[in-house]
């Protein structure tokens, strides 16, 4: 490989690392991830329209966290609700996440809203006014994630009362980096 060649590719990995940390930077600046991944797509021009919904993938689970139930602060005969989704910005795939949550904490139509819509679990919750604990966060996948995950992050949700609401794995996608 010839220098130019070299020098071409080391700044794509800069400019890439740069952007995937400005990614990390816009979802440390907000409670909700849905909030900012569509502040993200408006600002890269991703979709016409920047909204985030989540499509739900039916029938993959992912094995719990070993600490899943003490994060929560729950005991094992505590129903949990889980939901696996690809959170969509117009065609494009940002990020596919894990969500382990409490359901007696939730309203009921908080919980059918998670069940049956596409609306992502920031707004379903959102009236709760949580907060957004990370956990850890890397550059590459989590065991539960995509191998193609370019960041992802483990995070608690609480609800104003500090009581925790959710546990989430976060997959973001090379997706997430594109400019329309």
């Amino acid at each position: 490989m010839n220098l130019a060649a070299s020098a071409a590719l080391l700044s794509a990995c800069t400019t890439h690392d740069e952007t995937v940390t400005a990614l990390e930077a816009a979802l440390a600046a907000t409670p909700s991830a849905t909030r900012a991944l569509e502040q993200w797509c408006a600002a890269r021009g991703i979709a016409e329209q920047p909204k985030v919904i989540a499509r739900q993938i039916k029938g993959e689970r992912a094995p719990d966290p070993s600490d899943l139930r003490d994060r929560l602060a729950v005991s094992a005969a505590t129903a949990l609700g889980y939901r696996n989704v690809e959170l969509v910005c117009g065609d494009r795939v940002l990020s596919v996440a894990h969500n382990w949550y409490v359901r007696e904490r939730l309203t009921e139509e908080m919980n059918a809203a998670l069940e049956s819509s596409e609306v992502p679990f920031g707004k379903v919750v959102g009236p709760l006014r949580f907060t957004r604990e990370t956990i850890a966060s890397r550059h590459g996948p989590e065991p539960t994630c995509p191998t193609d995950t370019i960041l992802s992050q483990v995070a608690l949700l609480r609800a104003e009362t500090g009581e925790p609401l959710a546990l989430v794995t976060e997959c973001y996608t090379a997706a997430a980096l594109a400019r329309s």
